[in-house]
Formats: C-alpha cells, sequence, structure tokens
C-alpha cells in the first residue's frame, strides 16, 4: 500500500511542474511574438486601391511608423513631366497614361526599404502587379463602392474618371470599376479591411505573413 502522505506530495509537486511548464510556453509565445518583425526589415511595400481608399495617407503614417521613406508614384510621375495627371490624362489621353505609369513603375530607384503609394489603375495594366509582388510585398486597402464614393465627392476635379458622375451614379461607378479591378487587386500579397484601418494593424499584418 503507497502512503497516502506521497501520494499529496507527488500530485502538489505535478501542480507545481505544471505550473512551470505553462509559463515557460507562455514566455515562449510572447517572446515569439515580440520578435516577429524580421532582423532583415520588410523590404518594399506597395500600397494598392481603389482612388481614395487612402494609399497616400496611410502610407506616410506606416512609412513613419517603420522609419521607412514614403514614395508616391503619382507624385513621383508629376515632377517628371511637369504637369499634373489630370493635365496628362487631357492632352495625352489614358492610354499614354497607362504606359508612362508602368515605366515610372518599373524605372524609377527604390531603397531597400520604402512604403509606396501607387495609382488606382495601376495594377491592372499590363504586368504591373506581377512586378510588384516580385519586387516586394503588395497591400490591397479595400473599401466598399459607398465609402469610397462619399470620400470621392470632394475630389473628383482631381480625378479625371470621377469629374461627370454624382451621388448614385458614382457609386455605381466606382461599383463597376472595382468590379472589374478586383481580379487585380486581390493578387496582394494581404488584403485589408480599410476601415479603421491603421499604421500599427498594417504593421502587424506584415510582420505576421513574415514569420
Amino acid at each position: 500500500m503507497v502512503d497516502s502522505s506521497w501520494e499529496e506530495v507527488d500530485s502538489r509537486w505535478s501542480i507545481v511542474n505544471g505550473r512551470k511548464l505553462n509559463r515557460y510556453f507562455n514566455n515562449l509565445l510572447k517572446v515569439s511574438l515580440d520578435n516577429t518583425k524580421p532582423a532583415d526589415g520588410l523590404g518594399i511595400i506597395f500600397l494598392v486601391g481603389f482612388m481614395g481608399c487612402g494609399k497616400t495617407t496611410l502610407g506616410r503614417k506606416l512609412a513613419n511608423r517603420l522609419s521607412y521613406p514614403f514614395m508616391d508614384l503619382d507624385h513621383i510621375l508629376e515632377a517628371q513631366e511637369g504637369i499634373t495627371i489630370a493635365e496628362y490624362f487631357a492632352k495625352y489621353g489614358e492610354e499614354a497614361f497607362r504606359k508612362l505609369e508602368s515605366e515610372v513603375l518599373k524605372q524609377t530607384e527604390y531603397p531597400e526599404h520604402a512604403v509606396v503609394s501607387t495609382g488606382g489603375g495601376l495594377p491592372c495594366f499590363f504586368d504591373n502587379m506581377d512586378w510588384m509582388n516580385a519586387h516586394g510585398r503588395t497591400i490591397y486597402i479595400k473599401l466598399s463602392p459607398k465609402t469610397l464614393a462619399d470620400r470621392l465627392e470632394k475630389e473628383k476635379e482631381e480625378r479625371p474618371l470621377l469629374r461627370q458622375h454624382h451621388g448614385e451614379v458614382l457609386v455605381a461607378f466606382i461599383a463597376d470599376k472595382l468590379a472589374e479591378r478586383e481580379p487585380f487587386y486581390s493578387q496582394a500579397t494581404i488584403i485589408a479591411d480599410g476601415l479603421s484601418l491603421t499604421a500599427e494593424k498594417v504593421e502587424g499584418l506584415l510582420n505576421f505573413r513574415a514569420i
């Protein structure tokens, strides 16, 4: 017969060891989560999505958070050509603009790590989306047509494709364009809900995908 006092000691020992084991694994998990950011950085991060989804605003905040340079391909194109995108559209047409836009994407010199905002239509022409995925990570900032229309209503003069559309017609136009572009946008490394999206959340998504 086993002495009951020994059974009690053995039971207490098992409980203590179990608690120590739980603490060990909890600490291991915490260390793992705290060190999800790759030591060699995140490379080039391309933000894609429909006009008005917040690529430039979010891009600046993300770049600041990561201490990376921020680059806006639309601004680079305008600086290179000396005219606005709206003026280029009016003067040369969309086909010429899309060719130039693709050239700017592929010929721009990027640093090792950067956050890059892209034009709304850029991923949908030529092999631009494949090129971005091959040279960095892509994040699709996804929003509904209604949310995009509400954001874009006051910015239509700066957006050549939207100038003639208002109210529900604008919502329908955006919905149709999104349906055309979604197959390209959805090839992104990460698809993120644009509502309440923050730089901190994007960094977490990037680090999680890098594990």
